[in-house]
């Protein structure tokens, strides 16, 4: 049973620097057992808004105005003995990387019996037990194992579950989530959430989450409010906010969600989020708004209730929410296969002890074809392979058995195992985007000069001719020339990312290999790189293979959709097909895992609109 008092109480809090504000005016409360969830894109000042939950601020930030109180005990401005007595205790944080809270070099048990010893009275006999207790409540595999090992000996998931156990060993109250289930694959995912809310139930752990996807804050929250550029644009019942988004910002983000169940692409939000330090003089959404009025260039909305419990910041309140709409993917050519890929197996070498024993392939006698201008989708849960296969196509593994044959020159090459004994004419035709754009973009570097090294190893651009190719590069990405002369640093974690697909582009290859390259970004810059993709793919008649834990996701962008398990594909089919009729009984539990959000269901508890 939910009690009626607040928990946590915020109350019109500004967090910002001088002449800028990343949190402006929020407010919520948070009663005991109850969930908020807090959607918005990249920069829109929620996780900022988590830290200040807990009295902490990043450099160059401080509180100006408004209050948090924990139990009625207010959390801004007290001492760091003060805040060091609740925090653990009263209220814990798991970061969106779990490996920033935990120690590489200790144990994962002695880590938790460190926050044991901090937060409670147990001897020492007690903590042992108690760690115990905590890994097996975190539903991690043999406890006692567990505890002997090192942060890097566990899975993600799995470390991500110990995170958990170790912030629950004060007991808290209130447990912070950023962006909990970022990386996972689906069925970790599912198990991940599914623990969360049985602690949430059984613990009476209060949660405030937060994540750029939806369908986590649908399976975990009662309640949810959505941010852009640092102010509350909507709020709500999680169910009456999903199902019937007011505001014009949630609308889009729906918008921007890959659906299983709809064939094409999601629609991204045209845009970008505004600057901080220059935000518009009226609504901060107006430049990228779709219903924008003159008034709303002047007059800003203040948060207000409307109907039923929800609150929203707009001038017309009152309005339908739009039809959610998916484009359909345009068709390619089949044609002769580009690349054919033939019994393929690789194995990764054992190292010490065990090197005398013959090594498990991770990748097990694959085969599949790419035409141009088709994208072949790979998915699976972590471990199966996926990323290995690209990396043997790339020459950045060497296979044990089987075959990889480019269509080169009008007739069937064989590409070397080694991507540097391959010819340079392979290398161009090839072109691999990583999942993490900062491990491929040199930080020391312009973008001007990362986008004209390419161009001037494959392209034999002129000198006189780099920068305005390289702007057409960026336009053709939809970044504008100024970007040129700005370092990495500068860019945001989608601008990277559509910089690192420009570079691949500069090369003019016929095959692109995609990395997980939507796994960190929000669901809007994630919808603009996929039709991105899709677009350059269809315009240049280049294939790609894209990799993806997010069967939904692949399910978007791909024209068949291979299912990898333990290094071997057990289902292809067109994505279509996939989905509505899979046969292998691994494809069904990777669809029964993915976070749909349930609108038919919420709808049919909604009472009509008038």
């Amino acid at each position: 049973m939910i009690q009626a008092f607040p928990q946590l109480e915020v109350e019109n809090l500004r967090v910002g620097g001088a002449g800028f504000l990343v949190v402006d005016t929020v407010s919520f409360t948070l009663c005991a057992g109850e969930s908020f969830g807090i959607a918005g894109e990249s920069g829109s000042g929620k996780s900022t808004l988590l830290l200040s939950l807990m009295g902490m601020m990043r450099q160059g930030l401080q509180p100006l105005g408004g209050s948090v109180r924990l139990n009625g005990r207010p959390m801004l401005g007290q001492t760091d003995a003060a805040l060091a007595a609740v925090r653990g205790s009263k209220i814990a944080l798991i970061p969106q990387n779990p490996v920033t809270a935990l120690n590489p070099s200790r144990r994962i048990g002695a880590q938790i019996d460190e926050a044991l010893l901090l937060h409670s009275a147990l001897s020492a006999r007690g903590r042992a037990a108690r760690v115990l207790d905590l890994l097996g409540m975190a539903r991690l595999p043999e406890p006692a194992v567990t505890a002997r090992r090192f942060p890097h000996e566990l899975s993600g998931g799995q470390v991500q579950r110990a995170a958990i156990a170790m912030a629950l060993a004060g007991e808290p109250d209130v447990l912070l989530l950023d962006e909990p289930t970022t990386g996972l694959d689906v069925t970790t995912q599912a198990a991940l959430l599914d623990l969360l809310v049985d602690l949430r139930h059984r613990a009476k752990v209060s949660m405030v989450c937060v994540s750029h996807d939806l369908g986590v804050l649908a399976r975990l929250c009662d309640r949810i409010g959505v941010m852009y550029a640092g102010a509350m644009v909507e709020e709500g019942p999680l169910a009456l906010v999903l199902a019937r988004p007011l505001h014009p910002y949630t609308q889009a983000l729906m918008a921007s969600i890959p659906r299983l169940g709809a064939a094409g692409l999601p629609s991204p939000i045209e845009g970008s989020p505004p600057s901080l330090f220059h935000l518009p003089s009226g609504c901060r959404f107006a430049p990228r708004c779709a219903l924008v009025q003159d008034a709303c260039h002047s007059l800003r909305p203040e948060l207000s209730w409307v109907e039923e419990g929800q609150k929203i910041a707009c001038l017309r309140p009152n309005m339908a929410p739009a039809q959610v709409s998916h484009p359909t993917n345009t068709a390619f050519a089949k044609g002769a296969p580009l690349l054919a890929v033939q019994g393929l197996s690789v194995s990764y070498a054992k190292q010490g002890l065990f090197a005398h024993k013959a090594p498990k392939p991770v990748v097990e006698e694959v085969s599949f074809t790419v035409v141009r201008g088709e994208v072949l989708g790979l998915v699976g849960e972590s471990g199966s392979g996926k990323s290995t296969i690209l990396a043997a196509i790339a020459g950045l593994a060497v296979p044990t058995a089987g075959h990889i044959r480019l269509m080169s020159n009008n007739r069937a090459e064989d590409l070397a195992a080694r991507a540097t004994t391959r010819p340079l004419s392979h290398l161009q035709s090839i072109q691999l985007i990583f999942q993490n754009p900062d491990a491929s973009l040199n930080p020391r570097h312009r973008i001007i000069d990362l986008l004209a090294q390419p161009l001037m190893l494959y392209g034999q651009v002129p000198r006189s001719q780099l920068r305005a190719k390289a702007a057409d590069l960026l336009a053709e990405v939809r970044l504008g020339a100024a970007m040129l002369d700005r370092m990495p640093a500068q860019l945001s974690g989608g601008e990277r990312q559509r910089v690192a697909i420009a570079r691949a582009f500069a090369a003019k290859p016929d095959l692109l290999l995609c990395d997980e390259i939507t796994t960190a970004l929000d669901v809007s810059v994630q919808a603009a790189v996929l039709k991105l993709i899709h677009d350059l793919a269809r315009k240049h008649d280049v294939a790609a293979i894209f990799v993806s834990h997010d069967l939904a996701v692949v399910r978007a962008i791909a024209d068949r959709i291979a299912v990898l398990r333990n290094g071997k594909i057990v289902e292809i089919n067109t994505g279509e097909e996939l989905c509505a009729r899979p046969v292998d009984a691994y494809t069904k539990s990777l669809l029964r895992s993915v976070l749909e959000i349930p609108l038919g269901a919420i709808h049919s508890h909604l009472p009509p609109r008038e």
